[in-house]
């Protein structure tokens, strides 16, 4: 019985075709599901993601039209981070975004990646991290996560050389997305705020059986702790990350446009996903019953500062109710919603998908 990886992401936007428009046109990731939150019908859920959409490469989103900009802060999500093969696919995104008129952080030295920092339409933080050099860097394999380690003096923000890092990027620009820019290989890692890091250890490293891959400071304010869980070794695609802040300094979260409604991590199959529930329950955590979502099983709880957290299974995927070449072409409707379908429709703005694959990419 164990965490398989990152499943998913859910976060709220305020307008589907802009959003389809960012992450479909701009980032090239495929609409997987044009479908409608199950819970609130009158309103689109994205996925985008890898081809089929498998689990750890989906972003959903939420269309809440007319809702106040959310906020960062305890019990809430920084940042969900891509991956990217290497530094040169890194700066070739750093210049498409750019040369789009999306303002570009970084590259940032992480010491166990490189990375960009940018953010969407409704101002979700974005991150693209390469895959190495990894968490070997500064110990072994079989000691990760067991001792602190103090990000390097000359990577922390104020002995940085921003001057340099923003004129880093690709020399020419990239109208295409290359094979080595693409985002296709899904989430790096997710990025959330806990306000007692050891409470959070409990919940994924005992609890959750994830593994502590690295206990470091925040780059940006060494001060503050920033712990890794992941699978095996950390692997990318399967690392959560918590920023530590002190509660009587750092306001909650304020769920909102902009911010993160959920994430979910994968399970292998709904027998394993009953006996997670029974563990989490006997923990003494509210746990959800079992939603059918269609494409997976959900069950939601929360981690000890009140973030949701689903655990979802990794079948039966996108493919339960379309073919493959179909994904994300037409809405979506699970069987007890299609009564309902012309007033569902009427409810709903139209929206129009970019090609996939996209004609321009090699």
């Amino acid at each position: 019985m164990t965490i398989l990886g990152l499943h998913h992401i859910t976060i709220v936007c305020a307008d589907a075709q802009r959003t389809i428009d960012f992450y479909g046109g701009l980032l090239g990731q495929r609409l997987v599901k044009l479908t409608v939150n199950f819970d609130d019908p009158g309103s689109y859920h994205l996925y985008f993601g890898d081809e089929l959409g498998r689990p750890g490469t989906a972003i959903t989103f939420f269309e809440w039209r007319g809702a106040p900009r959310g906020a960062p802060g305890i019990g809430g999500t920084h940042h969900v981070a891509l991956q990217v093969a290497d530094e040169p696919g890194l700066l070739q995104w750093k210049r498409r975004l750019t040369d789009a008129g999306v303002a570009v952080a970084g590259p940032y030295d992480r010491h166990y990646f490189k990375s960009i920092y940018f953010r969407d339409p409704d101002g979700t933080i974005l991150e693209i991290a390469t895959l190495s050099p990894g968490w070997t860097v500064d110990e072994d394999a079989a000691a990760l996560g067991q001792t602190f380690r103090p990000p390097p003096a000359g990577l922390v923000i104020h002995q940085r050389d921003e001057a340099a890092i923003r004129a880093a990027t690709w020399p020419e620009p990239a109208p295409v997305i290359t094979a080595g820019m693409a985002l296709s290989r899904g989430m790096h890692h997710i990025s959330a705020f806990s306000a007692d890091m050891q409470r959070t250890h409990a919940f994924f490293g005992d609890l959750l059986g994830m593994r502590r891959v690295k206990m470091t400071a925040d780059f940006d304010d060494p001060t503050a702790a920033h712990w890794y869980w992941g699978v095996d070794d950390g692997k990318p695609g399967t690392l959560i990350t918590y920023f530590e802040r002190n509660p009587r300094q750092v306001r909650r979260a304020r769920m909102g446009v902009g911010q993160t409604h959920h994430f979910a991590l994968a399970v292998a199959d709904e027998a394993t996903q009953l006996a997670w529930r029974e563990k989490i329950m006997q923990a003494g955590f509210r746990v959800s019953p079992v939603m059918d979502r269609i494409y997976f099983k959900s069950i939601y709880t929360n981690d000890p500062d009140g973030h949701i957290v689903e655990l979802a299974t990794l079948g039966p995927g996108f493919t339960a109710d379309e073919d493959a070449a179909q994904l994300g072409r037409a809405l979506r409707l699970p069987p007890w919603l299609e009564p309902q379908r012309r007033d569902i429709e009427a409810s709903l703005r139209p929206v129009t998908a970019p090609a996939w694959p996209p004609a321009a990419s090699t």
